[in-house]
């Protein structure tokens, strides 16, 4: 079996809905993103066999295999195909997973694998709507799906999780202010060599060139945060609020995945290779656990302990959903997201796994770390978990 490695990883700075790259299409945004790949990584264009594209709200702009048209808009030649997957927020992850399985079967010398969205473009759940109507919660799903199973709203989802772990929105909010504090430090210090200088227009309407994440708070104003309600509860009654939430956000993110051998006689150095790739379903009401069964089966297939991981990466989905995780196994905080994660810096969708990737892996080089663990939740319950250790 061919062995598969990292050549490279980058991401744009993540924008705000409505803010800094509301008038750059998503497909635009990842065509750039794979020149700029391409570029830094010392590839051949035409060495390139596939592009694998995660995207969630396939409609719209990310409609119609934002893969392919996205590889189509960019320098690759004709030659290289596309396609796009959603496995909700872990899609650009799978897309990683995906590129790797094909480069470890011999099928593949050289796999894109990527993301993009565009939150402020295309409106989550508009591949549910079609632009009909407003989104009505399970209504647009098969009833029978509700038959089987109480599914709820992700924002329940993390109350549940709170509950049952007795997590306090105090803590909820302790957790988001950390996120920030994290990451303007690393922003201020920058550390983010995977970030890719992107065109944007700021609110006057002027062209500039994004260079880091618009969502980061320098200053939390703290009592605003403690005022604010819960989304699904009334006061008093809940932890979850936008500020201890995942902003929504627009981006995208690409990593270049070779066969070691191959990469080798190209003259390509590579930068990480991988010990663990897996996926799993969890409970669909609760949904964003499994992320806890996850990490254990990586770790497993990996033979390492917890203990081992130098630098953990796991999606700020919500303030609740990492806290539980923390509880189970009582992991150190302080190799948890060292620089903040999606509370501060956004949570593009379909772009946050392969960018998640790229801010892991530079973060670990920056630290003299070796080994890194990346965790998505995933919305009807499913979680992937990805470990890597540099080379």
């Amino acid at each position: 079996m061919n062995e598969p490695v990292i050549i490279d990883a980058i991401r744009t700075s993540y924008g705000r809905r409505k803010g800094a790259l509301r008038n750059t299409r998503p497909d635009d945004l990842l065509a750039t993103t794979l020149d700029q790949l391409v570029q830094r990584s010392g590839v051949a264009a035409k060495s390139v066999d596939d592009v694998i594209a995660g995207c969630v709200s396939q409609a719209g702009e990310q409609a119609a295999n934002i893969g392919r048209i996205s590889a189509l808009l960019s320098g690759l030649p004709l030659s290289v195909p596309g396609v796009a997957l959603n496995r909700m927020c872990g899609s650009s992850q799978q897309a990683m997973h995906f590129a790797a399985q094909a480069v470890a079967a011999g099928d593949a010398n050289y796999v894109i694998a990527c993301g993009a969205e565009s939150m402020t473009r295309v409106p989550m759940f508009l591949d549910v709507t079609l632009g009909q109507h407003a989104f009505r919660g399970f209504q647009d799903l098969n009833p029978k799906l509700m038959e089987k199973h109480q599914l709820v709203h992700q924002v329940e989802s993390a109350e549940l999780i709170a509950k049952k772990w007795g997590i306090s929105r105090e803590a909820c909010d302790a957790y988001a202010r950390e996120s920030h504090t994290r990451a303007a430090r690393a922003a201020a210090a920058g550390q983010h060599k995977e970030i890719v200088g992107t065109a944007a227009i700021d609110s006057d309407g002027i062209a500039f060139t994004l260079q880091r994440d618009e969502g980061i708070r320098e200053n939390l104003d703290v009592a605003k945060m403690a005022s604010l309600a819960p989304v699904f509860r009334a006061p008093g009654e809940g932890v979850v609020t936008a500020a201890n939430s995942s902003q929504l956000s627009d981006g995208a993110s690409a990593l270049l995945v070779a066969d070691a051998a191959v990469a080798r006689s190209d003259g390509l150095k590579a930068r990480a290779r991988f010990r663990a790739r897996v996926v799993c379903g969890s409970d669909p009401v609760l949904q964003l656990t499994g992320v806890i069964p996850a990490t254990r089966k990586a770790l497993e297939k990996s033979g390492l302990q917890l203990a081992d991981i130098h630098w953990i990466e796991i999606n700020e989905a919500f303030a609740s959903v990492v806290l539980a995780w923390s509880r189970e196994f009582g992991a150190d905080m302080e190799r948890v997201n060292p620089w903040g994660g999606a509370i501060a810096h956004g949570h593009p969708l379909g772009a946050s796994g392969t960018g998640l990737m790229a801010k892991m892996l530079t973060g670990l080089e920056a630290t003299g770390g070796t080994i890194g663990l990346q965790l998505m939740c995933i919305g009807h319950g499913m979680a992937t978990a990805t470990i890597v250790e540099r080379v």
